[in-house]
Formats: C-alpha cells, sequence, structure tokens
C-alpha cells in the first residue's frame, strides 16, 4: 500500500515537472510566423513593443495554465505533499518563516554579489533586466515574476526535485545542492549562477525547516515583488535620495 502510495505520488511529481518544462518551452511557439502574426494582431501596439508586450502576455498566461493544470494534478493525490519526515509548522509560523526567508534570501544575495565582485564579475542580472523591460510594456508580466513564477518554480525545484531526493536519500545537502543547481541554470544566466545557487539553497532549507511549501513561496514571491517594484521605481527613489 505504501509503495502504491509512493509510485502514485512520483508520477504526480513527474507530471507537474513535465508540465513546467512545457511551459518553459511554449514561448518557441511564438517562433511559427503564422501563429505570432495571429496573436499580435489582438496587441494594439506596433514594431519591438509590440514583440515585448506579446512576450508578457504570452508568459503570463501560460504560467497561469501552468499553475491551473499542477494544482488540478496535485489536488488528485492527497499524499503529494507528505515528502519530508518530520512534523510540519503550524501555518502561522511557516507564513513568519516565509517573511524572515525573504530578508534570509536578501543577505544570501549581498553576500553572493561580494563573492562574484571578488571573481570580476560585474553586477546586473540580464534575466531581471530583460523580464523588467518586458513588465514596463506589458504590466500583466508582473503575474507571471511575482505570483505563478514563484509558485511554480517552488512546486519543481523544492517539492519535486528537492522532496524527490530528500524521500530517497533522506539527504538535505545534496538535495537543496541538486535543486540550487538546477533553479540557477533555469534562469539561463550563467554569470549569476553562483547568486541563484545560493539563493535556491536558502528556499531549499525554508522548505525542509517548516516542511510546507508556502514558506518557501512567500519568500520567493516577496524576493521578486521587491525586485521588481524597485527596478520599476529605480529612477523616483534614486531622485528621492539625491534630493
Amino acid at each position: 500500500m505504501a509503495s502504491s502510495k509512493n509510485l502514485q505520488t512520483q508520477k504526480t511529481a513527474f507530471y507537474v515537472l513535465i508540465t513546467y518544462i512545457a511551459f518553459q518551452l511554449s514561448s518557441f511557439l511564438l517562433w511559427i510566423p503564422p501563429l505570432k502574426n495571429f496573436f499580435l494582431s489582438f496587441i494594439d501596439l506596433e514594431g519591438s513593443s509590440a514583440n515585448i508586450a506579446l512576450a508578457g502576455w504570452w508568459s503570463s498566461i501560460t504560467a497561469g495554465i501552468a499553475f491551473i493544470i499542477s494544482i488540478l494534478l496535485i489536488s488528485r493525490n492527497k499524499n503529494f505533499w507528505n515528502c519530508l519526515k518530520g512534523e510540519k509548522k503550524p501555518l502561522p509560523v511557516a507564513i513568519v518563516w516565509g517573511i524572515v526567508g525573504f530578508f534570509m534570501i536578501y543577505l544570501g544575495q549581498v553576500i553572493g554579489v561580494q563573492i562574484e565582485s571578488s571573481l570580476g564579475i560585474n553586477p546586473g542580472s540580464e534575466n531581471t533586466e530583460a523580464i523588467i523591460k518586458v513588465t514596463k510594456i506589458a504590466p500583466v508580466m508582473i503575474f507571471a515574476s511575482v505570483f505563478f513564477g514563484p509558485v511554480l518554480e517552488e512546486l519543481v525545484f523544492r517539492r519535486v526535485i528537492f522532496g524527490s531526493i530528500m524521500q530517497a536519500q533522506n539527504n538535505f545537502w545534496v538535495a537543496a545542492f541538486v535543486s540550487a543547481i538546477f533553479f540557477a541554470i533555469i534562469h539561463l544566466d550563467f554569470s549569476h549562477i553562483i547568486l541563484y545557487t545560493i539563493t535556491g539553497f536558502i528556499l531549499s532549507y525554508l522548505y525542509y525547516k517548516t516542511k510546507r511549501l508556502i514558506t518557501p513561496i512567500i519568500a520567493h514571491m516577496l524576493l521578486n515583488g521587491f525586485v521588481t517594484y524597485l527596478q520599476l521605481n529605480i529612477d523616483k527613489i534614486q531622485q528621492f535620495f539625491n534630493h
């Protein structure tokens, strides 16, 4: 009976992973000219702005679809969340840890920037810059970067990858390192792989600490929301401090 439940849980985890991969690869459909032109016809912009706006809407809608599919898959398996040994923290405690986790990640990134600087790596993420560029033209992108993105990434990198390794080996360090590396790679910003790996490792710790995925999700959302707000208002912030 136990092995049957484990097999069902592994299947659910696999389906969630496939859903996430399909979401990530779905943007390649926009390389098909007829399909791209069809969607561009719904956007009241021209030139490069239209393409950027399409990217924002496409990311947000496909992320939303992937989120719904993942939730439906998980809802069919009540045992999906029981992958970590130990008692789960009470929900209010898990939420507080999520907020604390945001500051832990921020501190970790400050340390990561110092490490990268000592290696001659310039600050500034191309991945973040690209997302902000899209968000300025298509604000709907905020849904993908601040809500759907963190939820999907925590489902995949913390629950599916980290959780599955923990079920198989019950080794936090191996599970956290592997999930953090994959988390860093998927962002396709290899010059800052140290920064993303540190972030992924802390998110794994938050999940391991509370046994609730809501904790790293909250920390991840706060991080993305904070970075998005800063980048969108950087001119106003600089002007404020200059005065």
